[in-house]
């Protein structure tokens, strides 16, 4: 069997690593171009790119995989099966249609649920226990295809999207070649989505980030640690940004946004629409990420509350 494997940030690795390190006949890996990324935006290759080459596998960039070329290049290597891992491109009818095995994907999501580009994160927004993975046949929709098969994890309280990554990132891939020996001996099975059941959830943004204090103290951690390490929460105090990394909620009540206690001794505790949120790392405007009884050692924050929203941040 040979395969074409799409992937490009780390979450596709390991599901390369796998398939090479049981033996499949990786003919080909296509990822996306280099990008300047990095305070000194160095041009840096994708971490997909980085294993390929590792293991001298070809590769293949391309900005569009849909292109003329894209598509040439993939009829080129005839392969019977394509497997896309977080890739991060829409593949076209063309393109689906050239492997007579199909094309599998790898989404980090028990489908028809959190169907999208960033299941992961708003999984632990919403407050959910339980996630998982999907093996899913590709079609033209967007993540709609039928389900080659599914594997549950459960979502810690205190879990970080980070985690969460890392770990879905590793059940994939072992579940991505157990799928994969299945197609091979014939036992795979193959079922269709239930509509009735899906959802979808949109592409992270900045202004997700942003932290509204009238919300509760549950609601801001689910949001914190959903979006650590990518961007963390964003915070507003006279007019400065903060960004708010790590949190853990506290019995209490407080007006949305009064800081409760700011010093070395008590740390930083928020009140919010229900509850109180204690956060425990912080990074002030041009310094470095640290536990708020660092920060406030021999230091007084400018205020005695968060500003409400971006818009009063501005006033």
């Amino acid at each position: 069997m040979k395969i074409v494997f799409m992937g490009t940030p780390l979450f596709a690795v390991p599901s390369l690593e796998r398939l090479i390190q049981n033996g499949f006949d990786v003919a080909a890996v296509v990822t996306q171009p280099d990008r300047k990324s990095g305070r000194g935006h160095m041009l840096t290759p994708p971490p997909v790119k980085v294993s390929a080459q590792k293991h001298g596998i070809p590769l293949l960039q391309f900005e569009k995989i849909k292109s003329p070329d894209g598509v040439a290049a993939l009829q080129a290597l005839s392969p019977d099966l394509i497997v896309t891992a977080a890739f991060g491109q829409i593949l076209s009818k063309e393109i689906l249609d050239i492997p007579p095995l199909g094309c599998l994907n790898v989404h980090a999501s028990l489908l028809p649920q959190y169907r999208g580009a960033a299941p992961i994160q708003w999984a632990i927004i919403n407050g959910e226990t339980e996630t998982g993975v999907t093996i899913m046949y590709m079609n033209e929709g967007l993540d709609t295809g039928d389900i080659a098969a599914t594997c549950a994890a459960a979502i810690g309280p205190d879990m970080t999207g980070g985690e969460l990554y890392d770990k879905l990132a590793e059940m994939g891939a072992n579940l991505l070649v157990d799928t994969i020996k299945a197609i091979q001996n014939g036992s795979a099975l193959r079922t269709a989505q239930d509509e009735a059941r899906s959802s979808y959830f949109p592409p992270l943004s900045k202004t997700l980030a942003e932290i509204d204090w009238t919300k509760s103290a549950q609601a801001i951690h689910n949001l914190v640690r959903a979006l650590n390490p990518i961007m963390g929460g964003i915070a507003h105090m006279n007019g400065e940004t903060v960004k708010i990394w790590r949190t853990s909620v506290e019995r209490g009540s407080a007006l949305p946004g009064e800081i409760v206690s700011a010093d070395e001794k008590n740390g930083l505790v928020v009140g919010t629409g229900d509850g109180l949120l204690r956060i425990e790392e912080m990074q002030a405007p041009g310094g470095k990420r640290m536990a708020p009884r660092e920060y406030l050692r021999g230091k007084r924050l400018p205020c005695r509350r968060f500003d409400l929203s971006p818009d009063e941040a501005g006033q």
